[in-house]
């Protein structure tokens, strides 16, 4: 079939027309485009120099219908712009909105649209036919070239200008009232606008706010011109989005001639508003949508409107469920915080006003019930739960370091309200994964058995890391004690106090985590709950959740620490694992006394104290007799195993009850009870535990004075110390019974009338008080106040109140602490006055009592009177000498070091006649003192060396000839002895070491390189350390002549001593001789200026 002419003519009009507009393309430039948008964008001639700033209606009118004429002027006589006309007209034709309108805005509006489409058609077809040169390899530096359709900066603010007045006068005049930011709120420059469009002419509103959206989408699909648009206008292009295609529609078309947007049309509004907010930034999406929705309504004075109107029904409605729809996204929940923070003020987040947006806690609380709160486009809470809570866990991770703070206020904040209106779902989805790394190794959890083989990580470093830092987080920095949170807590706290314990033994950056998390779960529980936990930690309960058995801490290679499964013990290393587990036992109830004494303030530690005191109660009432006696005859081997390992298990707990509180009254100040009920707790502990041991007969003088003393503490409380309060005898009355048993079974009288005294005054109220409360209370206040200040003691126990024990209590824990050693009876009412010659005599024969307590008390009371300059002592001092050197030979620790502690003082009173004596006996051999003996007077050498200080240079000589004699003895102990004292010696002689200096030096380089005895090596080392931190910088005046021969000693210490202790001491002293040179070679500069006066 032949085609008719006039369809050919048409088919071949229609290939040129195709083939100019690709020869137009292939012409048009940048620069013209460009040049034609400046040239509507020029001001008039009577605009001023800005014409963003015009007022004046007909002058904006004007200047617009001005710059068209001249823009179609250019198109006509211009041959130059030929190209660009055919360009626009062809894109003109091709567009099916209306361009020509009696409107002149609408005209500016439609020809700057159409020069848009033209600049992006012109980009594309430049990058299209763009391609890049292969790059030289000689000149690899060079930048590769550009692409031709980059726009110059000032290009993009040419294009930016246009795209300000596209939106200005083809999106913003159309938007409903309520839609959008209005313009006239904006700037003086869009009042005018507003008041300027004519919106009676044709086209209508509505079909010109599709028209300028439309296009503006179009455009946007450039990558470049994309970036323009999206950046400065996103705001009012969704707004106008919103209204073409969920606006409802107030009233049916009149006619079908009316123009209106198809269903289409309003499907395809709907489609490109999600398609935009799903590619452009997410926070931006979220922050101008909550500016669409807008805040709640605002009440305005009579006479003056509003500025901007409240958001219509639909579009609030429409705004909250796309930002739900932006919550249940990928990563939604870092958008909505950054949209909400961004556009609070805080400019990106984490930048210059970062710290004061983390501080704006309403903020944060916030966005908390925001996305605490389940939208009704979930399907359920716990739905929405499930995809939220990873994502809010993220927060708390974030690597940025400017925006973490922010994002982690806002994810402890989202934490804590979830726990608060969700308690259920917070725990499974929230509590759970972040608590699981120590669920894991719990001794109740079941370790699958692939994960069983020795040396398997449970829990990585960065996962242990994570944990902490989180539950920190969560709880000591969020700090609401819910339920749900303390109660998730709860099982886990034995996995860290075992965490807490290893870090203790090393450098951590999680040991003060872990601190302040224990410090605030004990100080949050109930009281039951935190002593159980306690009880738990000490090792008294075993029911109490801990770490597993076969699971161990160890340090990892990031400096973390990490949860393995323990290597499996040989029955050569049994003996090891036995030390290691005493000792870390040993370990764990110091550690828990370092963590108690952070909790007296707030009673926990008296109540823990308090506890212990009762345990002790139930250790003196076992009848261990009872339980030897039986009859085993008829029992079996596995009984009789199961009887033994109960009696081994009883034995432990009583030594760790007694570990306690030995530790406790160690480590505990005397303000440990912080009340009247503790006070009494205390004391109705100590007269349980006096009368079970009354009815086991087991009454000594240890329980006699702990027994006086509580009793004396009750009566100095009686007696006035502490303002009483008829609620505190309401307490004390619980003590009646037990001192009505003492009163009646308690063989001593004292203490027996004094128990009735007691119980009639705790009766009366007060009201009736005898002789006796008065004097234990005056002899009880002595003992702690022994200068005469029981006046300044009483009014400050008046107004410290609840800190009733002040003053009174120090007493009692040193009784317990040593277990109630009493000194003689003449220094324990020590006066002001000079001591006594019956005191004295008292005190030196208390020194021979075969009673250790009593002797070690003697020899302390002896040091104090030396030490206080007594003169009778002092004239006594050649027998002093000998009672101490005597008592040197006894066994019991406690007497010899009182005895070391004597000599040392009485030997800084008279140097010159005690210490030639004391070098004499050093310096003997073995024969005549045992090594012992000689260790002991090395003690007392060192601590005589120390006390003379810069006097010590007096007695140089033989303190060195001493010192360098023992280092050549045979008893390796013994040199390890001298060459420690000889440090302590060099440390302090400074320029005093003199010419000596050669002979230990050379002593020092025999001892490391020849002596077989690892520790005199170790000694011999930490000489030069200490020599060269006392001389410090003086060290390359006084060490000038040896300096170098100690550097290659160290030298060859480091790369060939076997010990690693040794090797460590090297490498200390290096570091020590490093920062002298480095001063001595480039001493610091100090900015000074020398002013002279003149005459």
């Amino acid at each position: 079939m032949r085609s008719s002419p006039v369809e050919l003519c048409a088919s071949v009009m229609a290939a040129v027309s195709q083939a100019a507009c690709s020869r137009v393309l292939e012409k048009c430039g940048l620069e013209q485009i460009l040049e034609a948008l400046k040239l509507l964008l020029s001001p008039g001639e009577g605009s001023g120099s800005n014409s963003l700033q015009i007022t004046k209606h007909d002058i904006l009118l004007a200047t617009l219908k001005s710059n068209l004429s001249a823009l179609e002027d250019k198109f006509l006589k211009d041959p130059h712009w030929t190209i660009l006309k055919l360009l626009r007209d062809e894109i003109a034709n091709e567009a099916e909105w209306p361009q020509d309108s009696m409107d002149v805005t609408w005209r500016f509006t439609s020809q700057t649209l159409l020069l848009l489409l033209c600049l992006k058609e012109t980009m594309l077809r430049l990058a299209a036919d763009f391609s890049p040169g292969k790059p030289n390899p000689k000149t690899p530096e060079t930048a590769p070239a550009l692409s031709p359709d980059t726009l110059s900066i000032s290009q993009q603010k040419t294009v930016q200008s246009v795209l300000q007045f596209v939106v200005t006068l083809g999106v913003c005049p159309y938007l409903a009232p309520g839609v959008g930011v209005p313009l006239r709120v904006r700037t003086e420059f869009g009042a005018v606008v507003q008041e300027v469009v004519c919106l009676s002419a044709a086209p209508s509103a509505t079909r010109r706010l599709y028209t300028s959206c439309s296009v503006l989408l179009s455009v946007a699909q450039h990558a470049s011109l994309g970036s323009l648009v999206s950046c400065r206008h996103f705001g009012d292009i969704a707004a106008g989005l919103c209204q073409l295609g969920f606006c409802p529609s107030k009233r049916s078309p009149l006619s079908p001639e009316e123009e209106v947007l198809t269903e289409e049309e309003r499907a395809l509004s709907r489609k490109a508003l999600r398609d935009i907010l799903d590619q452009v930034y997410q926070p931006l999406a979220v922050r101008e949508l909550l500016i669409l929705q807008g805040g709640p309504p605002q009440s305005c004075s009579e006479g003056k409107m509003q500025d901007r109107c409240r958001a219509p029904a639909w579009l609030r409605r429409l705004c909250g469920q796309l930002l739900s729809e932006r919550l249940m996204r990928p990563s939604g929940v870092q958008a909505v915080v950054r949209g909400i923070l961004e556009g609070a003020g805080a400019g990106a987040a984490g930048g210059s006003d970062a710290e004061a947006t983390a501080a704006d806690w309403k903020k944060c609380d916030l966005i908390a019930k925001i996305l605490a709160s389940c939208p009704q486009q979930s399907l359920s809470p716990e739905d929405y739960y499930r995809d939220i809570c990873p994502q809010i866990l993220d927060l708390f991770h974030f690597q940025d370091k400017l925006a973490a703070r922010q994002f982690q206020r806002v994810a402890t904040t989202t934490f804590v309200t979830m726990s608060r209106e969700q308690p259920r779902l917070a725990a499974k989805y929230l509590l759970q994964p972040v608590l699981a790394p120590l669920h894991r190794c719990l001794n109740t959890a079941e370790i699958p058995e692939s994960d069983m083989v020795p040396g398997t990580i449970l829990v990585t470093e960065e996962q242990l890391s994570r944990c902490i830092e989180d539950i920190y987080k969560v709880y000591v920095v969020g700090n609401e004690p819910l339920s749900v949170l303390v109660d998730s807590l709860l099982p886990v706290l034995g996995v860290l106090f075992s965490l807490y314990c290893f870090t203790k033994q090393s450098v951590s950056h999680i040991r003060s985590l872990c601190q302040e998390i224990l410090l605030w779960i004990l100080g949050r529980l109930e009281r039951k709950k935190a002593i159980a936990s306690l009880k738990g930690f000490a090792g008294l309960d075993k029911s109490v959740p801990s770490l597993h058995s076969l699971c161990h801490f160890r340090a990892a290679t990031q400096g973390g620490i990490m949860i393995a499964i323990k290597e499996a013990v040989c029955d050569e290393d049994e003996d090891e694992a036995l030390y290691q587990k005493v000792s870390s036992e040993q370990c764990r109830v110091e550690h828990l006394g370092g963590l108690l004494s952070h909790c007296q303030e707030c009673g926990l530690a008296g109540d823990f104290f308090i506890f212990c005191l009762k345990e002790l109660t139930h250790v003196a009432v076992e009848n261990e007799t009872e339980l030897k006696m039986k009859s085993f005859s008829s029992k079996s081997l596995l009984e009789l195993e199961q009887h033994q390992t109960l009696l081994v298990e009883g034995q432990e707990r009583k030594l760790l009850v007694l570990q306690l509180l030995a530790l406790l009254c160690e480590r505990m100040s005397e303000q440990i009870f912080t009340n009247i009920t503790q006070v009494v707790d205390f004391v109705a502990a100590t007269l349980q535990r006096a009368c079970a041991s009354l009815a086991h007969q087991a009454e000594s003088t240890v329980e006699s004075q702990t027994l006086s003393m509580s009793m004396g503490l009750v009566a100095v409380m009686l007696g006035g110390a502490v303002q009483l309060k008829s609620s505190d005898f309401a307490v004390l009355k619980q003590l009646l019974p037990l001192l009505e048993k003492v009163s009646s079974t308690y063989p001593d009288p004292v203490i027996q009338e004094l128990a009735a005294d007691l119980r009639i005054t705790i009766s009366t109220h007060g009201a009736f008080s005898t002789e006796t409360v008065s004097v234990a209370a005056q002899s009880t206040l002595n003992k702690k106040d022994p200068e005469g200040k029981r006046e300044e003691q009483q009014q400050t126990s008046y107004e410290r109140y609840s800190d009733v024990s002040h003053g009174h209590l120090e007493p009692q824990q040193s009784h317990v602490a040593s277990h109630e050693v009493r000194e003689p009876s003449t220094t324990a009412k020590q006066k002001s006055e000079s001591v006594t010659t019956e005191e004295l005599q008292e005190a030196l024969l208390s020194a021979y009592d075969p009673q250790i307590p009593t002797r070690a008390a003697a020899l302390r009371t002896l040091s104090r009177w030396i030490e206080q300059r007594e003169a009778k002592v002092l004239d006594v001092q050649e027998k002093l000498l000998k009672i101490f050197l005597e008592n040197l030979e006894h066994e019991d620790t406690f007497v010899y070091l009182s005895a070391i502690q004597g000599v040392a003082l009485l030997s800084d009173v008279y140097p010159e006649k005690i210490l030639p004596g004391l070098l004499a006996q050093y310096d003997s051999s073995k024969d005549r003192h045992t090594p012992e003996t000689r260790m002991k007077i090395g003690e007392i050498l060192m601590r005589i060396v120390r006390a003379l200080g810069d006097m010590v240079s007096k007695y140089r000589e033989p303190l060195i000839h001493t010192f360098l004699r023992g280092a050549r003895d045979p008893d390796s102990a013994h040199r390890a002895s001298s060459l420690s004292n000889l440090g302590e010696l060099c440390q302090r002689l400074d320029f005093m070491l003199g010419s000596v200096v050669h002979e230990v030096t050379a002593c020092l380089i025999a001892v490391v390189k020849t002596d077989h005895e690892v520790q005199v090596r170790r000694a011999a080392i930490h000489v030069i350390v200490l020599l060269l931190r006392g001389l410090s910088q003086k060290a390359t005046e006084v060490l000038r002549d040896v300096l170098k021969d100690l550097y290659h000693l160290l030298k060859h210490v480091v790369c060939l001593e076997p010990d690693d202790v040794a090797r460590l001491h090297a490498q200390l002293a290096l570091e020590e001789l490093d920062g002298i040179m480095r001063n001595f070679l480039f001493p610091p500069q100090k900015l000074e200026k020398k002013i002279t006066v003149l005459p």
